[in-house]
């Protein structure tokens, strides 16, 4: 006791040290120590707003708005910088000065500096989730603020602008806030939608040249663990390129852009406002498209077949009108000279599958399915891997309507085995699998079996026990054998012996486990300076957690400070793992977690609220929050209006699976224990329940009793205004499921 109160004696005063320095004279004194200031806020905002180091931010945030003014830009850049941290947490001394922080934003939305203004932004945006009814009054100049910045030469200040309208979508006033804005902000957002110079040239430029004999290199392909489970859950709008629903392509196949820029975040604005004003969008949007869809510049062109991508969801019915020219206009475009457009106009034509399969079969059904074979062969890896994709989505809508294909289909899918690298390899065992769960018994004829099974039955050969290639194979012939049916008799005994031997290797292992020294060394590991070690580390931890608990729970105790630690999201992949790692242990541990949840809760709590944090991330961090509050609800609960609304946005768009079964129970108990914490935004968490397909009995329940007791509680007229501010879409699904 008396250590911790010298410890926090000496934080004190280390800080009342550097708030001293910012004030002095020397410029390079008083830049250096807001260097450190800023780091600080960064890694500790919730402890500076703690009664441990006696509230310090009372006297930092009004130090800190005092340097708004100062002469020099890095300076007041590193000032709003150190007041941002506290505004996801909506830390007391902020609030308490919340007007005064405000004016000063808008005395710098005029600053030179593009630092500056990228901190303003961002500011903005946040408050705009914490604090909008702060920013309501000044809506209109804000909304005139973040036109022009969207458009910012600087493209790191453009993007943060962006980000404004990607959560004023979120917000109920959306409607009425910008509905006089669209004829400006939606040329903007169109405009911001096309591939940079840079980013063409880090896409190698003329992707048009084939690539296909080129093997992958190792880094192209992901690990399994990489990906840490939860971004193998299939988002609702399927494989596909910007925003919500729609970016897991982007991510997967620009790994040498960043993970979020300008262009996709444009395209996610655009799709979630087309959610939002439906049709309405539309006046101001197809003047637009005609030009961009046509445009001979190949970029321009490239970038309205992703607006047309984008607005599908939101702007379908409006569009029908217009589909029976445009979608042959979008088949033609797979067979453009140019690689980039070729790939778009896949994913964007399987954003239109549904229509397309509503159609009579000669129409479009048979023209797309032909072209996208055709593209499931093309010369480049990226065409080939949009193809695959968009073709098994169509699959999906077509399912029965393929029938009469079936060989041709397979001639071609059979023939990528032998063209295709590493990684589309991949892509390609989804597409047959999904082939077979949509066409069923019709698989079972003599002619198929011969086709298909060949080629698998080699690939299953070629693949070692210990290759990571047998799940996606396994998964495969899984939905084969279903589909097959007797027409798999012959492949059964072969397959049937493998999988026995690896569940017994599996098991021997387990047992090799407990006779190794294996937990010492993984201490050791993850503790590596190397962060591709504790990546790894944290993996393997997550593997044996859900292998074999019984020999990792004695270390619980030492690893889980490790794995607080290392929940940083300035290395996304080791927090990404770490993240999962936790979930994992919780759903084994229990209530036995209780003892841990302070050291690793506020960091996932912060993490979620992060602007810019990777969908991945802020998947699997929702999902494991929602374990911990499962297993320990009185613990978790207290936090719930700190993270409920980035929770329900993250997992929206997760298909149904164990994961989003586990967090959503979590969620659904942490509500029963402090129902206040879902109140202020409930509207998310029925968007979040209204994502669920088919939850199980017992979740429907729960689900059901938290909708109908917050209908009770507010009464009938209220809930009525209250859901008056639901899409149509979300109100007639919250009807139909659960009768609200």
């Amino acid at each position: 006791s008396l250590c911790r109160s010298h410890a926090i004696a000496c934080v004190n005063q280390f800080i009342i040290f550097l708030l001293h320095e910012i004030c002095a004279n020397e410029f390079a004194c008083v830049q250096g120590s807001f260097g450190a200031l800023q780091k600080i806020c960064e890694d500790s905002s919730e402890l500076l707003d703690s009664d441990a180091l006696n509230r310090p931010l009372n006297i930092m945030i009004p130090k800190f708005l005092q340097f708004f003014k100062h002469c020099s830009p890095k300076i007041r850049s590193h000032a709003i910088a150190c007041v941002n941290q506290f505004i996801i947490g909506r830390a007391q001394a902020l609030m308490d000065n919340i007007d005064t922080f405000i004016e000063s934003l808008f005395a710098l939305a005029g600053d030179e500096d593009c630092e500056v203004r990228k901190n303003v932004c961002r500011a903005l945006v946040m408050l705009l989730e914490v604090r909008i009814d702060r920013l309501i009054p000044h809506m209109h100049s804000i909304i005139q603020y973040m036109l022009q910045r969207t458009q910012d030469a600087d493209e790191n200040v453009a993007l943060e602008a962006c980000e404004f309208w990607l959560t004023l979508a979120e917000q109920p006033i959306c409607k009425e806030a910008l509905s006089g804005h669209l004829v400006q902000l939606i040329p903007i957002l169109v405009n911001g939608m096309k591939y940079s110079e840079i980013d063409i040239i880090l896409l190698k430029g003329d992707v048009e040249e084939e690539d296909d004999n080129v093997p992958d290199s190792e880094q192209d392909i992901k690990p399994r663990f990489h990906k840490s489970r939860t971004v193998t859950l299939q988002h609702e709008g399927g494989e596909g390129e910007e925003g919500e629903d729609i970016d897991d392509d982007e991510d997967d196949d620009d790994d040498t852009l960043s993970d979020w820029n300008l262009r996709k975040c444009s395209a996610a604005a655009l799709d979630v406002l087309a959610n939002v004003f439906r049709d309405d969008l539309l006046p101001h949007l197809l003047p637009l498209l005609k030009g961009l869809l046509f445009h001979p510049d190949w970029v321009i062109k490239e970038s309205g077949i992703l607006v047309l991508g984008a607005i599908a969801e939101g702007c379908m019915q409006g569009m029908v009108q217009y589909l029976p020219e445009l979608i042959p206009h979008l088949i033609q475009c797979l067979c453009d000279k140019k690689a980039l457009v070729r790939s778009i106009a896949c994913w964007t034509l399987s954003r239109y599958a549904h229509w397309v399969v509503s159609q009579p079969p000669d129409a479009h059904l048979k023209p797309l399915m032909t072209e996208l074979l055709k593209r499931i062969l093309d010369g480049n890896k990226r065409v080939q891997e949009a193809a695959c994709s968009a073709f098994a989505t169509l699959e999906e809508e077509a399912c029965t309507e393929l029938v009469p294909y079936l060989s041709f289909i397979l001639d071609t899918l059979v023939f990528a085995f032998g063209k295709y690298q590493h990684k589309n390899l991949l892509i390609l065992y989804d597409a047959i699998g999904t082939l077979a769960d949509s066409v069923g018994h019709h698989l079972n004829q003599p002619e198929y079996i011969q086709k298909l099974m060949p080629p698998l039955i080699q690939k299953w050969n070629e693949l070692k026990d210990e290759d990571k290639d047998l799940f996606p194979l396994l998964e495969c012939l899984s939905s084969v054998a279903t589909a097959l049916q007797s027409g798999f008799l012959p492949y059964c005994e072969p397959v049937y012996q493998r999988c026995v031997t690896l569940v017994q290797k599996t098991l021997a292992q387990a047992m090799l486990v407990a006779r190794s020294n294996i937990m010492t060394l993984l201490f050791q590991c993850m503790q590596d300076t190397m962060p591709e070690v504790r990546q790894s580390s944290f993996a393997l931890l997550g593997d044996l957690t859900k292998a074999c608990f019984p020999h990792v729970k004695p270390c619980i105790a030492e690893f889980m400070p490790i794995l607080g630690t290392n929940l940083n999201p300035e290395f996304i992949s080791v927090c990404n793992n770490a993240t999962w790692a936790i979930g994992e242990i919780c759903m084994q541990m229990g209530v036995e977690m209780q003892p841990y949840v302070a050291l690793v809760l506020p960091h996932l709590v912060e993490i979620i609220n992060r602007p810019n944090t990777p969908k991945t991330l802020l998947e699997n961090t929702a999902i494991t929050i929602g374990r911990l509050g499962y297993v320990c609800p009185q613990e978790v609960a207290p936090m719930l209006q700190q993270f409920i609304r980035p929770w329900c946005t993250s997992l929206r768009n997760i298909r149904d699976n164990e994961e989003k079964d586990s967090a959503f129970r979590g969620i659904c108990v942490m509500i029963g224990v402090n129902p206040g914490g879902v109140v202020q935004d409930f509207i998310f968490f029925c968007d979040a329940v209204a994502s669920w397909v088919n939850p199980k009995d017992d979740l429907r329940d729960m689900f059901y009793k938290i909708l109908h007791g917050f209908k009770d509680q507010v009464g009938e007229e209220n809930w009525q205004q209250f859901s008056e501010q639901f899409p149509p879409i979300l109100k007639e699904r919250l009807s139909a499921c659960y009768g609200v």
